[in-house]
Protein backbone atom coordinates (compact mmCIF):
# COMPACT_ATOMS: atom_id res chain seq x y z
CA UNK A 1 0.00 0.00 0.00
CA UNK A 2 1.16 3.13 -1.11
CA UNK A 3 0.74 4.76 2.17
CA UNK A 4 2.65 2.88 4.05
CA UNK A 5 5.82 3.10 2.43
CA UNK A 6 7.88 5.66 4.36
CA UNK A 7 8.89 9.05 2.76
CA UNK A 8 12.22 8.72 1.45
CA UNK A 9 11.66 12.19 -0.09
CA UNK A 10 13.90 13.76 2.08
CA UNK A 11 16.75 11.12 1.69
CA UNK A 12 20.74 11.92 1.37
CA UNK A 13 21.07 14.64 -1.82
CA UNK A 14 23.15 11.89 -4.03
CA UNK A 15 20.08 9.97 -4.73
CA UNK A 16 18.14 10.59 -8.04
CA UNK A 17 14.36 10.27 -8.57
CA UNK A 18 15.45 6.39 -10.19
CA UNK A 19 17.10 5.53 -6.85
CA UNK A 20 14.41 7.00 -4.59
CA UNK A 21 11.63 4.76 -6.76
CA UNK A 22 14.03 1.60 -6.64
CA UNK A 23 13.94 1.84 -3.05
CA UNK A 24 10.47 2.78 -2.48
CA UNK A 25 9.36 -0.27 -4.98
CA UNK A 26 11.63 -2.84 -2.82
CA UNK A 27 10.42 -1.31 0.66
CA UNK A 28 7.02 -2.63 -0.58
CA UNK A 29 8.36 -5.96 -2.72
CA UNK A 30 11.60 -7.24 -1.42
CA UNK A 31 11.55 -9.82 -3.66
CA UNK A 32 10.76 -8.57 -7.29
CA UNK A 33 12.56 -9.86 -9.80
CA UNK A 34 14.81 -6.95 -11.17
CA UNK A 35 13.51 -6.78 -14.59
CA UNK A 36 9.97 -5.73 -12.91
CA UNK A 37 11.68 -3.37 -11.20
CA UNK A 38 13.61 -1.96 -13.91
CA UNK A 39 10.04 -1.54 -16.06
CA UNK A 40 8.00 -0.12 -12.72
CA UNK A 41 11.28 2.95 -12.22
CA UNK A 42 11.66 2.95 -15.95
CA UNK A 43 14.52 2.22 -16.38
CA UNK A 44 16.11 -1.20 -18.81
CA UNK A 45 17.25 -3.98 -16.65
CA UNK A 46 21.17 -3.64 -16.44
CA UNK A 47 21.40 -0.14 -15.00
CA UNK A 48 18.51 -0.71 -12.63
CA UNK A 49 20.42 -4.04 -11.26
CA UNK A 50 24.05 -1.30 -11.55
CA UNK A 51 21.94 1.00 -9.36
CA UNK A 52 20.20 -1.50 -7.17
CA UNK A 53 24.06 -3.29 -6.44
CA UNK A 54 25.25 0.31 -5.68
CA UNK A 55 22.63 1.32 -3.08
CA UNK A 56 23.16 -2.24 -1.10
CA UNK A 57 26.82 -0.94 -1.32
CA UNK A 58 26.23 2.25 0.16
CA UNK A 59 23.92 1.03 2.92
CA UNK A 60 20.80 2.23 1.84
CA UNK A 61 19.78 -1.13 1.61
CA UNK A 62 20.79 -3.09 4.54
CA UNK A 63 19.49 -6.05 3.71
CA UNK A 64 16.28 -8.28 2.72
CA UNK A 65 14.56 -10.73 5.39
CA UNK A 66 11.09 -12.36 6.23
CA UNK A 67 8.31 -11.00 7.53
CA UNK A 68 6.56 -13.71 9.52
CA UNK A 69 3.16 -13.34 10.48
CA UNK A 70 2.87 -13.47 14.40
CA UNK A 71 -0.37 -14.91 14.31
CA UNK A 72 0.67 -17.98 12.43
CA UNK A 73 3.54 -18.50 15.12
CA UNK A 74 1.21 -18.08 18.22
CA UNK A 75 2.88 -14.75 19.27
CA UNK A 76 -0.12 -12.00 19.33
CA UNK A 77 0.25 -10.25 22.76
CA UNK A 78 2.03 -7.06 22.18
CA UNK A 79 3.72 -5.51 25.09
CA UNK A 80 5.51 -2.13 25.31
CA UNK A 81 7.83 -1.56 28.44
CA UNK A 82 9.44 1.28 29.72
CA UNK A 83 12.55 0.85 31.49
CA UNK A 84 14.23 3.47 33.70
CA UNK A 85 17.79 2.66 34.72
CA UNK A 86 19.97 3.20 38.08
CA UNK A 87 22.11 5.66 35.58
CA UNK A 88 23.02 6.67 32.06
CA UNK A 89 26.52 6.64 32.00
CA UNK A 90 27.91 5.35 29.14
CA UNK A 91 29.35 1.78 31.19
CA UNK A 92 25.25 1.42 32.16
CA UNK A 93 24.26 2.55 28.87
CA UNK A 94 26.78 0.17 26.99
CA UNK A 95 25.85 -2.79 29.03
CA UNK A 96 22.32 -2.45 29.07
CA UNK A 97 22.32 -2.20 25.24
CA UNK A 98 24.03 -5.61 25.08
CA UNK A 99 21.98 -7.33 27.41
CA UNK A 100 18.71 -6.17 26.27
CA UNK A 101 20.16 -7.51 21.97
CA UNK A 102 19.88 -11.33 24.14
CA UNK A 103 16.43 -10.99 24.67
CA UNK A 104 14.33 -12.65 21.57
CA UNK A 105 11.39 -11.68 22.87
CA UNK A 106 12.28 -7.99 22.52
CA UNK A 107 11.82 -6.93 18.84
CA UNK A 108 12.56 -3.20 19.48
CA UNK A 109 15.02 -1.10 21.42
CA UNK A 110 15.07 2.50 21.46
CA UNK A 111 16.69 4.93 24.14
CA UNK A 112 14.26 7.52 25.42
CA UNK A 113 14.52 11.42 26.40
CA UNK A 114 11.92 11.47 28.72
CA UNK A 115 10.63 10.28 31.92
CA UNK A 116 12.25 6.30 31.46
CA UNK A 117 15.57 5.62 29.70
CA UNK A 118 14.34 3.09 26.89
CA UNK A 119 10.98 1.26 25.40
CA UNK A 120 10.90 -1.86 24.39
CA UNK A 121 8.31 -4.07 22.21
CA UNK A 122 7.91 -7.32 23.16
CA UNK A 123 5.90 -10.40 21.58
CA UNK A 124 5.16 -13.43 23.46
CA UNK A 125 1.89 -15.96 23.32
CA UNK A 126 0.16 -14.32 26.30
CA UNK A 127 0.46 -12.30 29.02
CA UNK A 128 1.88 -15.00 31.29
CA UNK A 129 4.85 -15.30 29.08
CA UNK A 130 5.38 -11.72 29.13
CA UNK A 131 5.18 -11.53 32.83
CA UNK A 132 8.27 -14.37 32.63
CA UNK A 133 9.97 -12.40 30.08
CA UNK A 134 9.75 -9.01 32.05
CA UNK A 135 9.80 -10.81 35.34
CA UNK A 136 13.09 -13.20 34.67
CA UNK A 137 14.80 -11.52 32.06
CA UNK A 138 14.17 -7.79 31.73
CA UNK A 139 13.75 -6.74 35.31
CA UNK A 140 17.13 -9.09 35.35
CA UNK A 141 18.74 -6.96 32.64
CA UNK A 142 21.80 -4.67 33.88
CA UNK A 143 21.31 -1.32 35.53
CA UNK A 144 17.49 -1.47 35.51
CA UNK A 145 15.67 0.22 38.37
CA UNK A 146 11.84 -0.41 37.41
CA UNK A 147 9.63 -0.93 34.71
CA UNK A 148 6.08 0.40 33.46
CA UNK A 149 4.32 -1.96 30.99
CA UNK A 150 1.54 -0.78 28.37
CA UNK A 151 -0.38 -3.51 26.41
CA UNK A 152 -1.36 -3.23 23.07
CA UNK A 153 -5.19 -3.85 22.50
CA UNK A 154 -5.01 -4.22 19.00
CA UNK A 155 -2.16 -3.42 16.20
CA UNK A 156 -3.58 -0.72 13.82
CA UNK A 157 -0.41 -0.37 11.86
CA UNK A 158 2.99 -2.07 11.68
CA UNK A 159 5.73 -1.78 9.38
CA UNK A 160 7.53 -5.38 9.08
Amino acid sequence: MEGDLPDISHVDGSLDAFDRKILEELTENGRIPVAELAEKVGLSKTPCQNRFKRLIAEGFIQGFKAILNPSKMNLDHIAFAEVKLTNTHEEALNSFNAAVKKIKEVEECHMIAGRFDYLLKIRTRDIKKYRLVLGERISNLPYVANTSTNVAMETVKERG
